[in-house]
């Protein structure tokens, strides 16, 4: 509502002839005049219907002017409308002092001037409906905030769209829904009604293409345009729609695929209105962007490390193995972790390492040391040999780099191992009274060391498992402790080692670090 629009305004004075007269000046200003002979009928017609102003009589004969005005600013549904009093008989200063401090926004003494009455409810017409707008447009932008929070916060495209429709259907009171096209190809909506809870649904591969075909020229970034209702029954088919829309197609980049927000228009929406729809697309397409370049550099990273772990389990007679690698929740850098299965004549090799830090660097640094581990069992077989040669190519070609590796050389047939360790967690020997074994030299990447080896007899039916410290440690309990837990988990192992395998890692749940986890067992 504009400051010069006339309102509707509600006379309370118990004589009828001077009702007649403040009404007929009311109505020849172009107001609208709802009338009462007393507090009582005032306050109830207050709650029948919207009103925009009070003049209000001091003198009533059931309750007096100034205890309805106290009971008007008193009720927040009602505090904001501005009251005009008005008398004959109580026109001392210390009555109009009476009513201003009771709640009165103005004091007229009769006989009162048409021109200088008329400009009086102009005047508080005009300043309240700025305090209207100005409080109106503060709750909405502390929503808007709000909203903008928790889009950010929404881990997955279905939430984004959801919380953007209920944000905005709170925010304008009207009916609202959402439009994106999603990493996999679908176009996905989203609806909401003001207080109601979002639904979500697909929709037509086209939609958003033929929106934009539809849009009027002008910014490239967000353009605001009115659909009406037929046309949105042509573009979503089967979806009932009631009236047109209004809605800002939104995208970060050209070469993007826009995002679509938009509110039911009836009645139109001014610009304050306007402006706040288009915030909250823009940051809707902000919001759809980041998520879906965390998307795909999360696939991407996936990939890559996948790519440089085994692609399968070997087979191996007299021994059985069970492999997993599973990368941190919230991470979508590539991680350092591995591990590597190799057959080394009639014994086998197991290794799993960490390289510190999780980067492109990481990965490559890890697949450096898979690769020359791998080579320097070619000539002999020597685990000692074997890290002393890596600790020495990490430290010349990395050397601000450090890793963690556990060598374990097996033979299946009569369960002779053998164990080298550089820093690593050592491995678990799972079962009834599991412990961890003991040896452990330093890592890879800090000084020259003299790597140790020991020597171990796995029992037929006895099983190893090696993991790295993604598996048992994190923010909220310390190392020792996870290592606990990870040992009473392992004093039982089912007959089914990759359920084992499922319930080791089950019992840490969602994990802040990448997790790669091998589990042997020698056959009886």
């Amino acid at each position: 509502m504009t400051d010069t629009q006339p309102g509707t305004v509600l006379v309370v004075d118990d004589t009828p002839t001077k009702r007649y007269i403040l009404a007929r000046w009311l109505r020849r200003s172009g107001h609208s005049v709802v009338e009462a002979g007393g507090g009582e009928e005032a306050l109830r017609k207050l709650a029948e219907g919207p009103i925009d102003l009070v003049v209000l009589d001091v003198r009533l004969p059931d309750i007096s002017g100034f205890e309805v005005c106290e009971r008007i600013k008193a009720d927040p549904a009602t505090a904001s409308i501005p009251v005009v009093q008005v008398s004959a008989n109580a026109i001392t200063v210390a009555d109009r002092a009476e009513g201003l401090e009771r709640g009165a926004d103005a004091y007229l003494i009769e006989p009162i001037e048409p021109a200088e009455f008329a400009a009086t409810v102009r005047a508080m017409l005009r300043y309240y409906r700025a305090r209207w707008r100005a409080e109106l447009m503060a709750r909405r932008l502390a929503r808007l905030a709000d909203v903008t929070l928790t889009m950010n916060e929404a881990e997955t495209f279905d939430q984004v769209l959801a919380v953007a429709a209920e944000g905005t259907a709170d925010l304008l009171g009207r009916f609202c829904g959402t439009l994106a096209l999603l990493p996999e190809g679908r176009t996905w909506r989203s609806c909401a009604r003001p207080g109601e809870p979002a639904t979500s649904h697909t929709a037509g591969p086209e939609v958003l293409d033929r929106l934009s075909r539809t849009a009027p020229a002008g910014a490239a970034h967000a353009q605001v345009f009115t659909v009406e209702a037929e046309d949105w029954r042509a573009l979503l088919p089967g979806v009932d729609v009631e009236g047109p829309a209004t809605g800002v197609l939104c995208r970060t980049r050209k070469s993007r695929s826009p995002v679509y927000l938009g509110v039911a228009s009836g009645p139109p929406l001014d610009a304050d209105e306007v402006n706040l729809l288009r915030q909250v697309g823009q940051q809707l397409a902000l919001t759809v962007d980041a998520l879906r370049a965390y998307t795909e550099e999360h696939a991407i990273a996936l990939t890559l490390q996948r790519s440089l772990l085994p692609t399968g389990i070997p087979d191996v007679p007299g021994l059985r193995l069970a492999m997993r690698y599973q990368p941190a929740v919230d991470n979508v850098e590539v991680g350092g972790d591995f591990y590597e299965v190799l057959p080394v004549d009639h014994r086998v090799l197991v290794a799993i390492g960490d390289v510190e830090g999780h980067s492109l660097h990481a990965a490559t640094v890890m697949a450096e040391i898979r690769h020359a581990m791998r080579a320097t069992l070619i000539a002999q077989v020597d685990l000692s040999a074997t890290l002393d040669l890596l600790n020495r190519m990490v430290r010349r070609y990395h050397p601000r780099v450090t890793a963690t590796l556990c060598l374990v050389l097996i033979d299946p047939a009569t369960g002779e191992a053998e164990v080298a360790n550089a820093g690593h967690i050592p491995p678990l020997l799972a079962g009834p009274r599991s412990a961890y074994h003991s040896l452990g030299n330093l890592l890879l990447g800090v000084m020259p060391e003299r790597y140790e080896i020991d020597r171990l007899k796995l029992p037929p039916g006895g099983t190893m498992v090696l993991f790295t410290d993604g598996l048992v440690e994190d923010r909220t309990t310390t190392l020792d402790a996870g290592l606990e837990v990870a040992r009473r988990v392992a004093e039982t192992v089912e007959n089914d080692l990759e359920q084992f395998a499922e319930r080791l890692l089950g019992a840490f749940g969602v994990r802040e670090d990448d997790v790669a986890l091998v589990v042997l067992r020698r056959e009886p």
